[in-house]
C-alpha cells in the first residue's frame, strides 16, 4: 500500500510539473501565449479539488521520503537510490521561495502573479534566482523521471518505448527553459519602456505589500531549510537509537551458500542485510518487491519466516515459484535463516519476471527453438590470428544477438560459433513461431551487412546454417552460481539442433519444420519440402529447406 501511495502521489506531482513546464514552453512563441496558458493551468490546479489533490500529494510524497529513510535498516544502497533520495530532499529547499512568491503571494497578499511579473522578478530584478529556478526545474524533473523509469522498466512493453520516453523526458525541460529564455527576452525589451514597469506593478498589486511579501518569502525559505534539516536529523537520531537497542539483543544470523554468517539487524530484510555486509545481490527495482530478481531459496529457519503478503504473493505466483522461494526484499527474518540467491548479482531488467516464468522448478511449454551455426569457421580461424578470430566472432555474435532480440527472441546461449535462441517463452507458441521466422530473415540481412563490413578482414564471406523447430520443452532456471539462467531442454531442442546440421546435407541456409510453418500460419512458405530422418526418431519429420535466408517471409 505504501508503495502504491508513493507512486500515486509522485505521478500527481509529475503531471503538475509537466503541465507547468509545457506552460513555460509557450514562451518560445510569446509572453502572451504563456499568460494565456497560465489561465488554463490555474483553472485546474488553483481550483479547490486541484489544490487539495496537489497539496495532499506533496505532503504524502515528502512524508514517505522520510519514512523510507527511517525504515531502511541500512544506508547502504545503490548509487541510483542515493541520487533519487538527495534530489527528493533538495527539491523542497529549492521550491519553497518560488511557491511563496507565486501561490503564497496570490492567496495571502492578493497579488496577481502573472507571467510578466514572475519573469521580470527572475530575469531582471534577481537573475540569480532565475538560475536557481532553472536548477529546480531540472532537479525536480530528473527526480520524477528516475522514479517513473524504475517503475516502468519492469513492464514488458517498456523496452520498445524507453528511448521515445527518454526523448520526451529530455525535450520537455529543454523547451521549458527555452520558453523561459524567450519570455525573459520579451520582458527585457518591454522593460525598456519607462511606463511598462509602473503599469506592471499596478496591475499585479505587489507595490503596497512588497516589503511584507519579501519578508514572507525569506521566512518560507528559512523555515523550509530548517524543517528539512531537522527532519533528517530526527530520522538519523531515531535510526541510531534503534541500532543501540538492537545491539543489546543477540541478533539472528543469515547464512549464505559459501558458509558466511551475517548478523541481521531488527527489521532488516534479507536484501538489506546483504547490502550491509557488502554481499552483491541482484535487485532491479531497488527492493520494492516488483521485479523478483532478488529472489532467494530459503533453507533452515524458513518455518519461522512470516508468510508473504498479498503483493509479494502475486509476484511469486507470476514467476511460478515453489513454497521455499521468496523475495529477499520482503523477507524480514527474526531468527537464524539460510538463504541462497537464485540470480547472479548482475541480473538486469531482462531477468525480471513480468510474465509467468520458472524459479527453481520447471514447467512444460510449447516453444520455438532456433539453432544457428557458422559454416567452415574452423578453416577461417586456422587462417587468422587468435585476436582476429575473436574479433570476427564477437562481431558475429553482436549481429546475430541484435537480430534475434529485435525479432522478439531470447538468446539462450552461444556455443562455440553457434547460437541457440528461444521464441514464445513469454507468450503463445504461434506468435513465437512467427517471430522466429522473422528472426531468420533478420539474421540473414545482418550477416550480409557483416560480410560487407568484414570484406577486407576475411578471405571468404561468412555463411550461416539455421535449424528451426517447435514443440514442448521443459523451461526453468538451470545451472550453478553465476551460470544459472533460464533455459529449455527436451526433444524440441535436440531436433532443432539436428535440423541445423541438416542444412549441410541439403545445401541450404535454413531448415524449418512443418510444425513451425503451421503454427506461424504462413499461407505459402517457400522452400523445397523434404521428409527428413532425424536421429533418435522412428518417424520422418516434414521440413522445408530454404536455400537463401532472404527468402523467408516477413510476418
Amino acid at each position: 500500500m505504501i508503495a502504491r501511495v508513493r507512486l500515486g502521489s509522485g505521478l500527481v506531482l509529475m503531471v503538475f510539473l509537466a503541465n507547468h513546464l509545457i506552460n513555460h514552453a509557450l514562451g518560445i512563441h510569446s509572453l502572451a501565449w504563456m499568460e494565456a496558458g497560465r489561465r488554463v493551468f490555474d483553472l485546474v490546479w488553483r481550483s479547490t479539488p486541484g489544490t487539495v489533490v496537489l497539496c495532499a500529494a506533496l505532503v504524502v510524497h515528502l512524508g514517505l521520503v522520510f519514512w523510507a529513510l527511517y525504515r531502511r535498516s541500512s544506508l547502504a544502497m545503490p548509487a541510483r537510490d542515493w541520487v533519487q533520495l538527495v534530489l527528493g530532499l533538495t527539491i523542497p529547499v529549492l521550491v519553497a521561495e518560488h511557491i511563496a512568491g507565486t501561490r503564497g503571494a496570490h492567496e495571502l497578499f492578493g497579488v496577481n502573479d502573472t507571467y510578466p511579473y514572475v519573469v521580470y522578478a527572475l530575469w531582471i530584478d534577481t537573475p540569480w534566482k532565475g538560475v536557481l529556478q532553472s536548477i529546480l526545474v531540472v532537479t525536480a524533473w530528473l527526480h520524477g523521471c528516475l522514479g517513473i523509469h524504475f517503475w516502468l522498466r519492469l513492464k514488458p512493453w517498456y523496452a520498445r518505448w524507453q528511448w521515445g520516453a527518454f526523448g520526451l523526458a529530455l525535450l520537455i525541460p529543454i523547451l521549458a527553459l527555452a520558453g523561459f529564455v524567450g519570455a525573459g527576452i520579451d520582458v527585457a525589451r518591454l522593460a525598456q519602456s519607462p511606463d511598462w514597469l509602473p503599469e506592471l506593478i499596478a496591475s499585479t498589486g505587489v507595490g503596497p505589500v512588497f516589503n511584507e511579501l519579501t519578508a514572507f518569502m525569506q521566512r518560507a525559505q528559512l523555515w523550509t531549510v530548517a524543517g528539512t534539516v531537522a527532519l533528517v536529523a530526527l530520522v538519523l537520531i531515531a535510526r541510531w537509537l534503534r541500532a543501540v537497542a538492537a545491539a543489546r539483543r543477540k541478533a539472528p544470523q543469515l547464512t549464505y551458500p559459501d558458509g558466511r554468517l551475517v548478523d541481521i539487524m531488527p527489521g532488516a530484510t534479507v536484501l538489506e542485510t546483504s547490502r550491509m555486509a557488502g554481499i552483491p545481490h541482484a535487485s532491479v527495482c531497488g527492493g520494492r518487491g516488483r521485479c523478483s530478481t532478488c529472489r532467494v531459496r530459503l533453507g533452515h529457519g524458513r518455518d519461522d519466516v512470516e508468510p508473504p503478503d498479498t503483493d509479494e504473493q502475486k509476484v511469486l505466483e507470476r514467476i511460478g515459484s515453489p513454497p521455499n522461494v521468496r523475495l529477499a526484499c520482503q523477507v524480514r527474518p527474526t531468527t537464524d535463516l539460510a538463504v541462497t540467491p537464485l540470480l547472479p548479482a548482475h541480473a538486469g531488467p531482462a531477468d525480471a519476471a513480468i510474465t509467468p516464468r520458472t524459479t527453481g522448478a520447471g514447467r512444460e511449454q510449447e516453444i520455438a527453438v532456433l539453432f544457428a551455426d557458422l559454416r567452415d569457421f574452423t578453416t577461417l580461424s586456422e587462417a587468422n590470428l587468435p585476436y582476429d578470430t575473436v574479433f570476427v566472432l564477437n562481431r558475429y555474435f553482436e549481429a546475430m544477438g541484435h537480430a534475434i532480440e529485435g525479432a522478439g527472441g531470447r538468446i539462450d546461449k552461444f556455443i562455440g560459433d553457434g547460437v541457440m535462441a528461444l521464441f514464445g517463452v513469454d507468450g503463445a507458441v504461434d506468435d513465437g513461431c512467427r517471430k522466429a521466422l522473422d528472426a531468420t530473415t533478420a539474421m540473414g540481412q545482418a550477416l550480409d551487412a557483416l560480410n560487407r563490413s568484414l570484406a577486407k578482414e576475411i578471405d571468404q564471406p561468412l555463411r550461416l546454417g539455421i535449424g528451426l523447430h517447435a514443440g514442448p520443452a521443459v523451461i526453468g532456471e538451470m545451472g550453478y552460481g553465476d551460470t544459472m539462467h533460464m533455459t529449455a531442454i527436451g526433444d524440441v531442442v535436440n531436433t532443432a539442433s539436428r535440423l541445423e546440421g541438416a542444412t549441410k546435407d541439403l545445401s541450404c541456409d535454413l531448415v524449418v519444420s512443418e510444425r513451425v510453418v503451421e503454427l506461424a500460419g504462413v499461407p505459402a512458405m517457400p522452400g523445397l519440402p523434404h521428409e527428413l530422418a532425424v536421429r533418435g526418431k522412428r518417424e520422418t519429420l516434414r521440413v522445408r529447406a530454404i536455400s537463401n535466408l532472404a527468402g523467408t517471409p516477413k510476418l
